[in-house]
């Protein structure tokens, strides 16, 4: 079968019509890292009426324990086929052993260390290849933090990337008990019995974790933390990062709470930089949480259409939109 890229192999594996919506999706091989066996998945949506015409591309990452799912449900809903019926080129991409994603041969050595400097270049180049463009970078959660590796590290050159929004992003939170040296080595000691971590067991999404990405995150939060692998200092390495950067946070999240969203952010050297904290105090409808500042109604009609903004023009301050939206919205349903 003949590749669909110059760069490396690569299948299209399906080609579906989703109502007003095409999904492509596409395998990777890059074959760039140690593990040859890594495979990645990525799906492209785009409208059936502008088939052969491209917009801007826009690529999205998920974060932990999901899929591509959480940015376009089987019935089509959700930020990606929103950003791909206002006329961008939508690539949603799913990490080493999620979704369509097969699972690695070392699957269980996994690490945003490895998404960030083999992954993520990988799927960028492919897009860049398709589409002809710079595309925009969107990540949620993990996704936003291996994006944020991925510029740290300068395994994805600045000239690569359009812009880049965080949502949920951070490497800031104390993890106190993790401090302590017998617990940091406890916790390791126990988490090395286990493949991976269930995220269905626990709640926590469709998706597993390897345990390797455990064992990465408690190292960037111990005694001598610090956000990076032990060849490179991401978080230094962020300084010299001036690509755009929109980071957005929510007052609802206890997990990525917003005052570390923001010191990802400023870590930034970028001229174009914005934060956005969602909550009924920044005028927004409600307190968002982690996941509602991206899959919920509210979101629907305040956050999505604050994304395109973004991605149409990031010089453009968001502030003060979210207010106008609420009175349009109340006025609406008050009509």
């Amino acid at each position: 079968m003949q590749s669909s890229s110059d760069l490396f192999p690569v299948a299209l594996i399906s080609a579906e019509r989703r109502g007003d919506l095409i999904e492509d999706v596409y395998r990777l091989k890059p074959a760039n890292s140690p593990d040859i066996s890594v495979e990645l998945a990525v799906t492209r949506l785009g409208l059936v009426d502008s088939a052969d015409s491209r917009g801007v591309p826009v690529i999205l990452l998920h974060g932990s324990f999901s899929n591509r799912r959480f940015w376009y449900s089987p019935k089509g809903i959700g930020l990606g086929a929103y950003l791909a019926r206002a006329g961008f080129d939508v690539w949603i991409a799913e990490m080493r052993g999620h979704g369509l994603s097969s699972r690695n041969q070392h699957y269980r050595r996994n690490r945003v260390a490895d998404y960030a400097r083999y992954d993520l270049p990988a799927i960028g180049a492919f897009v860049r290849e398709q589409s002809g463009q710079i595309p925009h970078w969107i990540g949620h959660s993990l996704g936003g933090i291996t994006l944020a590796a991925a510029l740290g590290g300068h395994y994805l050159g600045q000239a690569a990337v359009a812009s880049v929004a965080l949502f949920g992003s951070q490497v800031s939170r104390n993890y106190w008990p993790l401090k302590v040296p017998l617990v940091e080595w406890g916790a390791r000691l126990l988490l090395k019995r286990f493949a991976h971590i269930s995220g269905s067991r626990f709640k926590r999404g469709p998706e597993d974790e390897p345990i390797g990405l455990a064992l990465e995150c408690m190292r960037w939060y111990g005694l001598f933390s610090r956000f990076g692998d032990k060849d490179r200092d991401w978080w230094a390495g962020l300084n010299e990062v001036q690509v755009p950067v929109l980071a957005v946070a929510a007052v609802g999240d206890h997990q990525d709470p917003p005052w570390a969203c923001r010191t990802l952010s400023e870590q930034f050297a970028s001229p174009v930089r914005q934060f956005v904290c969602l909550g009924r105090a920044q005028g927004f409808s409600d307190d968002f949480g982690h996941v509602e500042m991206l899959v919920s109604k509210s979101a629907q009609t305040q956050v999505w259409p604050m994304v395109v903004s973004w991605l149409r023009d990031p010089s453009v301050s968001l502030a003060g939109q979210a207010q106008t939206r609420v009175d349009v919205q109340g006025a609406s349903v008050g009509a």
